[in-house]
Order: structure tokens, then C-alpha cells, then sequence
């Protein structure tokens, strides 16, 4: 296996110390590409995450959102009457798909279209954190002074 030292990104940075989690996670899992996803960009704050899950309903698949991390589970349909395959190539099977989310993403749409699943996700930003411009002013003593002469 290999491993990787992250120990100079924190010399330059403030406040991401679950970033080695994240890079150990994702270099560390097995992917086994079942459901395909694509993750896209639908704006500067809007994301969606689409999955081909043919075969599957609504109600075989679950989403929950657990702080950071976004857990998307489907269940295998148990056929009522067993079935000959001569090829099968639409997987049936059990699956759970996990994606880290930055801080702020929440999920606001959810939908079963065509044997996709679409997640919308959007960044809300609360107000405390957003940009805010600082005015320079000057100092009270500085003021005091000027008065003074």
C-alpha cells in the first residue's frame, strides 16, 4: 500500500486537518464503479450528483446526509419467481456509494427519473462566515492628536 505525508500541506495551511482523513479514505477504498455517477457543477453554489440505478425504485434506495458525509444505499430486489438468464448484464445487487461533502452542502433535491437518481446539493454559507469588508479607519489616538494641534 502506499502511503503519502501530507505533514508540508500543513506548514501552509489553516484549518483542514481532516484532509489527510479524506486523501487516506479515498486512496484506501476499494472502488468497485457500481452504480456510475457523474458529479456536476450546476452553478457557483449548486452541484448535482447523478446515478444510473436501473432496476432500482424509489423505494430501494436510501439517501442520508450524517454531517459531511452523504450515504447512498439500494437495496437488491428479490425476484418473485426465479428467471432463466440467458446473459445478465443489468446488475441487480445491493450497493452503498459514500461522498464527502465540503462544509456547508446540503442535499435540497432528491429524484428517481429514467433509472437516475439526481441529488441536488447546494452551499449555504451562513451569514457569520461569508466575506465581509473591514473599513480602515483611523486610530483614536491618531484622531486625538490631529485635535490637539
Amino acid at each position: 500500500m502506499m502511503t503519502f505525508d501530507f505533514s508540508p500541506l500543513y506548514r501552509s495551511t489553516v484549518g483542514f486537518d481532516r484532509l489527510e482523513n479524506l486523501f487516506d479514505t479515498a486512496l484506501s477504498t476499494e472502488a468497485t464503479g457500481f452504480p456510475p455517477y457523474n458529479i456536476e457543477a450546476t452553478g457557483e453554489n449548486g452541484y448535482q450528483i447523478t446515478m444510473a440505478l436501473a432496476g432500482f425504485g424509489e423505494d430501494d434506495v436510501s439517501i442520508v446526509q450524517q454531517g459531511n458525509e452523504l450515504v447512498v444505499t439500494g437495496g437488491a430486489k428479490k425476484e418473485p419467481e426465479p428467471r432463466q438468464y440467458l446473459y445478465r448484464g443489468i446488475a441487480a445487487r445491493s450497493f452503498e456509494r459514500r461522498f464527502q461533502l465540503a462544509d456547508h452542502v446540503k442535499v435540497s433535491d432528491a429524484r428517481m427519473d429514467k433509472g437516475l437518481l439526481q441529488i441536488d446539493l447546494v452551499r449555504e454559507v451562513p451569514e457569520a462566515l461569508r466575506p465581509r469588508k473591514i473599513e480602515i479607519g483611523k486610530s483614536a489616538a491618531s484622531r486625538l492628536l490631529k485635535t490637539a494641534a
